[in-house]
């Protein structure tokens, strides 16, 4: 018999692979690939406004673009200090376990979130000076849990987040930290900025982990302090910078750049922790 001068039409047709029409699509089908359970989500506008009116922790608010009748809900969020998406409904789609969201989406903290106080409170039950972590940009849920757990095990008091450009507490976060969330103090604050002006007047003094600083191994850290970590490639935004009272940075001696956002900070604290004891 003859072979066909086309191989397909002898052959089982292959399932034509998806196409995915540019790599930020790509990004926001894997973004929500968690298990459903996992996602702590709230679905449907009475069952998030219930979760805001008994104070459910709740880490960020989806909106359906275009959405009506939401001012109540949105008006709760912002008094709570949640952060507010909006994005296309196409997202809550693909995000909803029950397929009526009725385009808002609330995502629910895999802990609660505390407050600078409790930090402070936290340092003087073990007769410590306080050592916190500012995260500036860091919007990896991976990095945040690891930066979490290291600030824990080598003898952090918390770790302070923005309420936008920042990762939550979230499955994929909590995962990371390896149970670092039921012993440390995370708060969320609306600008670090200001956070850093607070902290200030509270005693601590503030660095920043940047390029060009100066290294931390030369400066005496057996004192009251914050740690600015910022994001992977931008660094320390320029405002916080500004603010902070020190730049300090890790000597490096290869060839790469700069080190991941959560080793940076793992290497900051034991520091802090070996000059400490």
């Amino acid at each position: 018999m003859e072979k066909s001068r086309y191989p397909h039409k002898n052959s089982e047709r292959r399932p034509a692979k998806p196409r995915v029409r540019s790599v930020y699509a790509a990004m926001e089908q894997m973004e929500y690939s968690a298990p459903a359970e996992d996602r702590g989500l709230i679905e449907g506008r009475n069952a998030v406004f219930e979760a805001l009116q008994i104070g459910r922790t709740l880490d960020k608010l989806f909106v359906a673009q275009g959405a009506q009748n939401l001012g109540h809900i949105l008006s709760a969020a912002r008094a709570a200090g949640i952060a507010i998406q909006e994005c296309d409904r196409r997202k809550l789609d693909k995000m909803s376990i029950t397929g009526a969201h009725q385009g808002v989406i609330a995502q629910g903290a895999a802990a609660e979130y505390k407050t600078v106080d409790d930090m402070l409170a936290f340092a003087a039950s073990r007769s410590e000076k306080p050592l916190l972590i500012l995260c500036d940009g860091i919007t990896d849920p991976h990095n945040l849990g690891a930066i979490i757990r290291s600030c824990e095990v080598l003898g952090g008091h918390g770790v302070i987040v923005p309420r936008h450009r920042s990762a939550g507490l979230n499955a994929a976060c909590a995962k990371a930290a390896a149970g670092a969330l039921e012993h440390l103090p995370v708060a969320k604050c609306a600008n670090l900025a200001n956070a850093i002006a607070d902290l200030k007047k509270k005693g601590l003094f503030i660095l920043a982990a940047d390029m060009g600083g100066q290294p931390a191994s030369m400066i005496d850290l057996d004192m009251p302090c914050a740690i600015v970590i910022g994001a992977e490639g931008s660094g320390v935004s320029e405002n916080v910078r500004k603010a902070a009272d020190l730049v300090i940075s890790i000597p490096q001696k290869g060839c790469i750049q700069s080190l991941n956002a959560s080793n940076a900070a793992a290497i900051l604290l034991y520091e802090v922790a070996r000059q400490r004891t």
